[in-house]
């Protein structure tokens, strides 16, 4: 791929105890990521026996999902930094123990406050692990082969854990009960740890001299803010005080980490990165892509249970064929289609993403899984594997060695801040069209599944767009060293 060839070469004194256990290797890094993802999405289906038990005000259950998604999205950049400076797998393994006290502490909570606050700690505790992770793994695997099959089971467990979570939470809440969604991640979180110190590199990132913290607090606040403002106007709209303040507040605060960033020397998100036309492209192809995949997976998710009836397990399951695809094809993107350009394979993964969610325009309540939804998430998942691996490549592996973790921050921090962004607007734009049907006189269930419909074209559009990022920003021209 364009990248590879450029990127610096692993150093021998790092990657040799990798070697030594590579699946190992694999098995925790990967097995760490699909915790994280799971983390974001097991909790759906037992939000209604929490609010039972809790005695949660309905407006306010939303938090126990926005208090992890905060905490996870706006610390990412300053955890991949932390990654760089004290060394990625001592912050892997803080965050996993962080992880795993507090979904203890999230099993325990008798009050809606105290859950809430475990959900956000369990989210600082992700965004130590999540950029940590992936430059880890990028060290342990060398360019070619490996680090293609790597990177493909990486990009299935962050597709596939999506639909495990909802299943793996209905079924806990079913059987059990709805701390069990918590308690499951305790003994994952501590065996993570304790085998990333035996199979794992150290992970120096070789950074020395003060950590930014202005620039943490800043990007920090403001990306709080900004995905608070947003999570905001699904209920209060987007002239309503709350959400004014905070975007104001996210305007500012990003407004003034821009511009620390020009002027410090050792800045939080170093300039050099954004210049560079390779990792920029990646990063905005990887934030459509979060865009797409959370619009795809929660509009599916309530069209298929309030119009075709499904369970939450049910739910689960209509998924895994995206799954599988997504697996097919990023086995394929690194076997024989591995000496083909990157740009090429990310620009055809983006259409096959667009042609997939555009197909699910078509549903409306007469619409069935078989000839609606199944052609779609099949295709969603095909494109979404064979761009996966080439993306995060040029991601991470064009940046300079040492800014490996804050490289990898950005990627997860676009991805995550393109969904609660994307998801925000979309449902938005859903809302208002099904409300103009309905005052028209449509069917509400007509009326309903019309706005989805517009939400899922609106996400098909921005997967055109990224083809055509991709195509024009990971061209071989575009090389790592562009910037310097």
């Amino acid at each position: 791929m364009t990248n590879e060839a450029s990127a610096a070469p692993p150093q021998p004194h790092r990657t040799a105890p990798a070697r030594k256990h590579g699946r190992w290797a694999l098995a925790v890094l990967a097995g760490s990521q699909l915790l994280i993802v799971i983390d974001a999405t097991i909790v759906n289906v037992a939000l209604s026996a929490i609010r039972d038990d809790l005695g949660f005000p309905l407006q306010d259950l939303q938090w126990v999902i926005t208090a992890y998604t905060l905490a996870f999205g706006g610390l990412l950049l300053l955890g991949g930094r932390l990654a760089d400076r004290f060394g990625r797998r001592r912050m892997f393994v803080t965050g996993a123990l962080t992880v795993a006290g507090a979904s203890l502490l999230g099993g325990w909570a008798d009050t809606a406050a105290l859950l809430v606050a475990a959900r956000a700690v369990q989210g600082i505790g992700a965004a130590l692990m999540a950029p940590a992770a992936l430059a880890l793994l990028l060290m342990v695997f060398p360019v070619g082969r490996a680090r293609a099959v790597a990177l493909g089971v990486w990009a299935g467990v962050t597709a596939g854990g999506t639909a495990l979570g909802l299943i793996l939470g209905g079924l806990l809440t079913q059987m059990l009960s709805w701390p069990w969604v918590f308690w499951i991640n305790v003994p994952v979180a501590i065996a993570a740890a304790g085998l990333a110190i035996v199979v794992l590199p150290t992970g120096e990132g070789g950074r020395v001299g003060r950590i930014d913290m202005a620039g943490a607090l800043t990007a920090t606040g403001g990306l709080m803010a900004l995905v608070y403002g947003l999570v905001r106007t699904t209920d209060a709209g987007w002239a309503s005080t709350d959400t004014l303040v905070a975007l104001g507040a996210a305007l500012l605060l990003l407004t003034a980490f821009g511009l620390l960033q020009a002027r410090h020397d050792d800045p939080l998100v170093p300039l050099r990165l954004l210049r560079n036309r390779t990792v920029l492209g990646a990063d905005v192809v990887g934030l459509i892509f979060g865009v797409a995949i959370y619009a795809l997976f929660y509009f599916l998710s309530i069209f298929l249970a309030t119009v075709l009836g499904y369970s939450p397990v049910k739910v689960g399951l209509a998924f895994l064929p995206m799954t599988v695809a997504l697996a097919i094809a990023a086995r394929l993107a690194g076997g024989p289609f591995a000496s083909a350009r990157a740009h090429k394979l990310v620009a055809v993964g983006s259409l096959l993403v667009a042609a997939g969610v555009g197909l699910l325009m078509r549903i409306g309540p007469d619409a069935g899984y078989l000839g609606t939804v199944l052609p779609g998430v099949v295709l969603a998942g095909l494109g979404l594997g064979l761009a996966f691996v080439p993306l995060t490549t040029a991601a991470v592996s064009g940046a300079d060695p040492d800014d490996g973790g804050v490289a990898s921050a950005l990627f997860n921090a676009g991805q995550q801040l393109g969904g609660a962004i994307g998801l925000a607007v979309l449902t938005t734009a859903s809302a208002t069209r099904t409300t103009h049907l309905a005052a028209d006189g449509e069917a509400t269930p007509a009326a309903i599944t019309a706005g989805w419909s517009l939400g899922f074209g609106i996400a098909a559009g921005l997967a055109l767009a990224g083809a055509v990022i991709a195509a024009v920003t990971l061209r071989p021209s575009a090389s790592p060293t562009d910037h310097r």
